[in-house]
């Protein structure tokens, strides 16, 4: 699969720019060490990204089932506000230290906003999902194994004092506003990096210490499939798949309204990380 231009260097290609008669085996620390730059930043090279969405989703499940699940497990050690500032600051971290290989989506809801918005590629959308749900599930296998408690602590459900719908529109509501600030913050100079990290990251903290009561705030559909795969309990699980999606297609219409339509150089480049994206409209900013 190759998303745009390789740039891998072949030491063996006559023709190929700054050809040498040595070999990879042979060559200068330095060609060695330009080489493998390049073979990095070759877009044909997807598993990069893959493995960067993998631990990036592991660890966000990590932090956001973990604490109810460690609070179960010694009652008292971590307390409502800890739990839901805690991703936030988990994804605000990713964000900065992988958001240039993946893009950091974290989240299908995400994955297919920045498709509708022509800034990523639909080929890989697929891919994406399934390790963002194998992130997931990875870490709240874990969190079972290693805390002794059912990974169903970890999930979300609503309030036993709201109904499922209840839930639902919060949840879309929520991932609205969240996918919003993605959208937002991944456009024009605040693409990928600190801006983006922290708005990202406030935003879900802010939503989970007012609204987490209601629905858990999950605004992810792999952050509560993932314990509830792991757990076998599904209770009302179409809430934490139609609300955040729902949420998300609605933050695109929204986008559209505010800026027009996507595709343009920033929004690729946030949206695929900077290890040459395949930008559909470079000329566009």
């Amino acid at each position: 699969m190759t998303d745009g231009p390789v740039h891998g260097h072949d030491y063996n290609d006559p023709e190929a720019p700054g050809h040498s008669d040595v070999t990879p085996l042979l060559a200068t620390a330095e060609q060695r060490a330009t080489l493998m730059v390049r073979n990095f930043q070759d877009p044909a090279q997807e598993w990069r990204r893959l493995v960067a969405e993998l631990v990036g989703t592991f660890f966000l499940v990590l932090v956001a089932a973990g604490g109810p699940m460690i609070d179960h497990a010694f009652p008292g050690s971590v307390g409502r506000a800890a739990a839901v500032v805690a991703p936030g600051l988990m994804v605000m971290s990713i964000i900065l230290f992988m958001g240039k290989v993946s893009g950091a989506h974290l989240n299908p809801g995400v994955s297919i906003a920045f498709w509708m918005r022509r800034d990523f590629p639909g080929r890989r959308v697929p891919a994406y999902v399934v390790v963002q749900f194998g992130g997931a599930v990875l870490a709240a296998w874990f969190l079972q194994a290693v805390v002794h408690v059912s990974a169903a602590y970890g999930s979300n459900y609503p309030a036993s004092a709201s109904t499922p719908l209840d839930a639902f529109l919060m949840e879309t509501v929520l991932t609205l506003g969240l996918v919003s600030v993605i959208l937002g913050t991944a456009s024009g100079a605040q693409q990928v990096g600190l801006f983006g990290a922290i708005g990202v990251g406030s935003y879900i903290a802010l939503a989970g210490l007012w609204a987490s009561p209601i629905s858990g705030t999950s605004m992810n559909t792999a952050r509560t499939l993932g314990p509830d795969i792991v757990a076998v309990d599904f209770t009302s699980w179409w809430v934490y798949v139609a609300g955040p999606l729902l949420g998300a297609v609605l933050a695109v219409g929204l986008a559209w309204l505010l800026r027009g339509p996507g595709g343009g150089k920033s929004g690729s480049l946030a949206a695929q990380g900077s290890i040459n994206p395949n930008i559909s409209r470079p000329g566009k900013a």
